[in-house]
């Protein structure tokens, strides 16, 4: 990712320029998440957090932008059907997407939407009254192992997992899950109630991205096996 205005002619990702200290968390994190995941084949993981608004959902797009820049064919999927926000960030269409595909009532063609040229984006489509019920059903593993023959990465935006049991039941069928926290938000037992959650159903931790953190309080970064930190601002808001 270069310290450049993400957007082209053919990119709706961003439409500001991007910090030189925000470029360089997100290599950091890429890199950190590459060392992470499976060194063979096409990877998958889930991006969470254990309550609302701690930025799980810009973090996904984020990762996504970071990771398409390395020229790697990437799938974002918004799976959070209960409050999507993946086409609010990207000023996306969401009269379909994810739910329309795993309701049988539009294809994956007709869904899927380009926002640069190494990233594509599947949004929610419209919310479903039974959202558990699709995240655990074999429609979503059939699909997820039907894109692993197209894209390199794929990333799934899911819910808080203190809230509901969505993230947690997608979660074992990818490579992992990166938890998200909010630096002067998050309390350290909503972490942990996470964790516990993640460890209980025998969930491959990749990392801990914190963010929002004011940057007077620290310059550094660390990674340590199982839990990562990186200090940086949103990119979008």
């Amino acid at each position: 990712m270069d310290n450049q205005n993400i957007q082209t002619s053919e990119n709706k990702v961003a439409t500001k320029k991007v910090p030189f200290a925000v470029v360089e968390a997100y290599k950091t994190i890429r890199t950190n998440l590459s060392f992470s995941l499976p060194t063979t084949g096409n990877k998958s993981f889930v991006i969470s957090s254990s309550i609302p608004s701690e930025g799980k959902s810009t973090t996904a797009v984020n990762v996504a932008v970071a990771f398409s820049q390395l020229g790697k064919n990437v799938l974002l999927i918004d799976a959070d059907l209960r409050r999507p926000s993946i086409h609010k960030k990207l000023k996306l269409v969401n009269t379909k997407g994810l739910y329309s595909i795993l309701s049988a009532t539009a294809s994956f063609e007709e869904c899927v939407q380009n926002v640069s040229k190494n990233l594509d984006v599947l949004t929610s489509g419209p919310l479903p009254s039974n959202p558990i019920e699709l995240i655990e059903s074999t429609a979503l593993a059939d699909l997820l192992e039907a894109l692993k023959q197209r894209y390199e990465y794929i990333i799934f935006d899911s819910t808080p997992i203190n809230i509901v049991s969505d993230a947690i039941s997608l979660a074992p069928k990818t490579d992992g899950l990166v938890l998200v926290v909010k630096e002067g938000s998050t309390r350290k037992d909503d972490v942990r109630r996470a964790l516990a959650a993640c460890k209980f159903a025998n969930i491959r931790v990749l990392g801990t991205i914190i963010n929002d953190v004011n940057p007077k309080n620290t310059k550094k970064y660390y990674y340590k096996k199982y839990r990562s930190a990186y200090r940086y601002k949103y990119q979008y808001k």
